[in-house]
């Protein structure tokens, strides 16, 4: 009996595969912050697009040009 409970004492890997588990969720993490961000940024890009556009085609003046 006592020799088993040694050698799950001594045993080391199941603290490995919850290293790599927690390696997981920290690169998953990152990916949504970077992800979310990115989306942030896209979503601003593509509205200045629109309305430049919407501008072109209604014939004012575009935004940014002082007029």
């Amino acid at each position: 009996m006592f020799n088993k409970l040694r050698s799950l004492r001594k045993d080391k890997t199941g603290a490995t595969a919850i290293e790599y588990g927690l390696i997981a969720a920290l690169v998953s993490v990152a990916a949504i912050v970077a992800l979310q961000n990115m989306g942030t940024s896209l979503n601003t890009m593509f509205t200045t697009v629109s309305t430049a556009l919407d501008t072109a085609v209604s014939g004012g003046t575009p935004p940014g040009t002082g007029g």
